[in-house]
C-alpha cells in the first residue's frame, strides 16, 4: 500500500496540553453516568474545579470519596466540557494510547475488508473511545473530522499513530460546525485542509460492496458520503428487481446506484442540490459496466422532497419502491416535535406515491428521535393514511458505526409492505 508521513512541521503552532490537569468534582447524578462508561461530562454536571483550562488540557474527574473516576479532554467552550477518555483507573494519555485506540477500532472493521468495499468509518467518535473525533477512510485517503478544538492540541500525537496504524496517501482535515463558530480556536487550521500527503484534485473513487462511488472529502456533506447506509443501501438492491423506484433526498444517489444494480427498471432521483445530483448521474455512469446498472432508467430531479412529492402525488406518478432517507430534523431536543411532524408528513407523502403492494424504506438519522418513537409515528401515519404497514424489518447501526451508549444511537430504517 502506498503510504506517506505526516509532515508535522506544516502544522500551526499549537499549544500543547498544560502540564497540569484540571481536578473536576461532580453531582452523584453525573458520577453514576461516568461509572457505567458514558463518554460526556456536562457543564451543569460539575460542582467545583481546581482552575479554569483551556480546550484539550487534561481534567480528571473524582468522586465523591476524591478517588479517580476519569479522565478525559476540556473544553470550556462546549455544554459537554469533559470528553472522557479513559473510566475507571488513570492512564497516560500519550501517542501510545492515541495508537492502541484506533488499532482497536481497525481490527473491529476487519470483516469489511473482503476486497470488495474500500469505503467505511474507521473511528465513530466516542463509540470507539475518542469523543468528538471521527475517522473516515475512501481507499487511501483518511479523513478526520473534529467536532472539538480539544483534539487540536493532540494533533501531535494522533496523527503520527493514525498513519501508523492505517498508512494512507493522504490525510484531509473537516471541521465541525461549532469549531468553525471560532476562528480564533483553529490556530490557522482550515476545514478541507490536506495535513499529510497532496491534496485531490477532485472527487476520488472508492469501492462498496463491489460498486464504485464518488467522493469529495473536501467540500462534501460531513466527510463526502453517508457511509452508515451501506446495509441499508444492500437491502434496498435485493428488493428492487424489476420495480420503479424513488429515492428522496438522494444526495449523490448511493440508494439509486444500488437498486439499479437490483434491477431496477427505472430510479428517480430527488434532491434539492444539483450538485449532489450530478453526482449521482457520475455515479450511475461510474457503475454502467454493469447490465443492470446500465439497463435502468435514471431520471434526476432537483426539488424540494416535500414539494416534489406533493407533485407526484397530484399528478399521479407511482412508484413500486419508495426509500426517504432525510437529514437530521432534530438538532436540540426541542425540535423533536417538529422533526416527527416532518417525518409523519413524509411518511403520508412517501405512500400517497406508493403503488398497492409496495414498499416503502424510511430512515431517521436524528439521534434525539428515539427509534420507537419513530417506527410507532410512521405505523400511524400509515393506519390514518389508510395504508397500515405490514414489516419486513427494522434497521439500525451497520459494524463500522457501533453503538455503546444511549446517545450514541441515531440511525434507524424501517423496511415495509404496503396494501
Amino acid at each position: 500500500m502506498p503510504t506517506t508521513s505526516c509532515n508535522l512541521a506544516t502544522l500551526p503552532e499549537i499549544p500543547g496540553p498544560s502540564d497540569r490537569r484540571i481536578a473536576v468534582h461532580i453531582t452523584p447524578e453525573a458520577e453514576r453516568a461516568l461509572r457505567h462508561g458514558h463518554p460526556w461530562l456536562f457543564e451543569q454536571a460539575i460542582r467545583r474545579q481546581s482552575y479554569e483550562g483551556f480546550a484539550g488540557d487534561l481534567a480528571v474527574v473524582f468522586d465523591r470519596k476524591r478517588d479517580f473516576l476519569a479522565v478525559g479532554l476540556y473544553d470550556p467552550h462546549s455544554t459537554i466540557r469533559v470528553r472522557v477518555l479513559q473510566h475507571g483507573k488513570p492512564a497516560k494519555i500519550d501517542r501510545d494510547w492515541f495508537q492502541a485506540k484506533l488499532m482497536a477500532a481497525a481490527q473491529a472493521r476487519a470483516p469489511l475488508l473482503d476486497g470488495t468495499t474500500t469505503g467505511y468509518r474507521l473511528v465513530h467518535g466516542e463509540n470507539d473511545g475518542l469523543p468528538g473525533l471521527v475517522v473516515d477512510r475512501y481507499e487511501q485517503t483518511l479523513v478526520l473530522k473534529l467536532y472539538t478544538s480539544a483534539w487540536l492540541p493532540h494533533l501531535r500525537d494522533v496523527l503520527p499513530a493514525l498513519v501508523e496504524v492505517i498508512p494512507t496517501e493522504r490525510l484531509i482535515l473537516r471541521l465541525g460546525r461549532a469549531m468553525l463558530e471560532q476562528p480564533r480556536e483553529l490556530y490557522g487550521l482550515r476545514d478541507g485542509e490536506t495535513l499529510c500527503g497532496s491534496g485531490p484534485d477532485g472527487p476520488m473513487l472508492f469501492q462498496e460492496n463491489g460498486l464504485c462511488f464518488e467522493v469529495d472529502p473536501v467540500r462534501g456533506q460531513k466527510t463526502g458520503f453517508f457511509l452508515d447506509q451501506r446495509d441499508n443501501r444492500a437491502r434496498v438492491e435485493k428488493l428492487a428487481g424489476d420495480k420503479e423506484v424513488l429515492n428522496v433526498f438522494a444526495y449523490t444517489g448511493g440508494f439509486s446506484v444500488y437498486a439499479a444494480r437490483g434491477g431496477a427498471r427505472s430510479v428517480v432521483s430527488i434532491d434539492l442540490s444539483a450538485t449532489a445530483l450530478e453526482a449521482a448521474a457520475r455515479n450511475m455512469a461510474h457503475n454502467a459496466h454493469i447490465p443492470a446498472v446500465a439497463a435502468a432508467a435514471h431520471e434526476t430531479v432537483v426539488a424540494d422532497a416535500f414539494e416534489a412529492l406533493v407533485r407526484l402525488g397530484e399528478t399521479g406518478r407511482r412508484f413500486d419502491l419508495v426509500i426517504i432517507d432525510p437529514p437530521a430534523f432534530a438538532q436540540k431536543q426541542d425540535q423533536v416535535a417538529q422533526a416527527l411532524s416532518a417525518y409523519e408528513r413524509l411518511t403520508r407523502l412517501g405512500l400517497g406515491v406508493l403503488r398497492p403492494g409496495g414498499i416503502l424504506a424510511q430512515a431517521s438519522c436524528s439521534s434525539r428521535v428515539d427509534a420507537e418513537v419513530f417506527f410507532e409515528m410512521v405505523h400511524r401515519a400509515a393506519a390514518q393514511a389508510g395504508r397500515p404497514l405490514r414489516e419486513i424489518e427494522r434497521t439500525g447501526h451497520p459494524l463500522d458505526h457501533p453503538v455503546t451508549f444511549r446517545e450514541g444511537a441515531y440511525l434507524k430504517c424501517l423496511f415495509a409492505t404496503v396494501p
